[in-house]
């Protein structure tokens, strides 16, 4: 009996969500990099692949609306051990409204230890990426895979996305990360390729020795 209205707020969630993030893209595309938010099917892609049972915090960038942190939390993360980093102002808000408990921060993700602030020295479980890498310089591009890889244990995944066939970076070297195609999302607009980056144990220990 309370379907309908259920759906209905659904609707109209959907509907507000998408004029936020159509303002948010004619203030700045290449920041946004999509004219619709992303859809509750590849949300739940993208926050699959986080462990509720690792004790560790998952980190998301880029969260805009909030479709792939509601399913981050659905998924079992709790709220307190979700981190989120968002640069525009107006997405923040809204986050902060939305999903009370989590740790909302405002700043840039190519810049994650200012971002991060305090939290900077965090280990994530996971990391959910909705960055438009594809409108950012490769150089900028793989500054922060290797970043990010380095915040998670090795075998542990950042997931991300392109609308194009082809992933944002690839390795170098043969070792230096796993790449690996994870799904593609026919029922998003548009359509979108995941993509999932891990580090294995003997290229952490490598990646370790070069920083020393």
């Amino acid at each position: 009996m309370n379907r309908i209205p259920a759906v209905s707020r659904l609707v109209r969630q959907r509907f507000s969500d998408e004029i936020v993030f159509w303002r948010s893209w004619l203030d700045s595309p290449r920041g946004v990099g999509a004219v619709l938010p992303t859809s509750p099917k590849m949300a739940k892609h993208m926050a699959e692949l986080a462990d509720p049972g690792s004790g560790l915090p998952v980190l998301e960038l880029g969260p805009g609306t909030g479709t792939i942190t509601r399913a981050i939390l659905k998924r079992g993360i709790p709220p307190e051990r979700l981190f989120m980093v968002e640069f525009a102002p107006q997405f923040v808000r809204l986050l902060k409204l939305r999903f009370e408990g989590t740790n909302v921060l405002q700043g840039d993700a190519f810049d994650l230890d200012a971002a991060l602030g305090e939290h900077r020295n965090l280990r994530f479980d996971s990391v959910v990426c909705s960055l438009p890498l594809m409108n950012f310089a490769m150089r900028r591009r793989r500054a922060l895979i290797l970043d990010l890889l380095d915040r998670i244990p090795p075998g542990r995944p950042i997931v991300l996305f392109t609308y194009a066939m082809l992933p944002p970076v690839r390795p170098k070297f043969p070792g230096e990360f796993v790449l690996q195609h994870h799904h593609l999302v026919v029922r998003n607009v548009p359509p979108a390729n995941l993509w999932v980056y891990k580090r294995s144990s003997a290229a952490a220990a490598h990646a370790g020795d070069t920083a020393a």
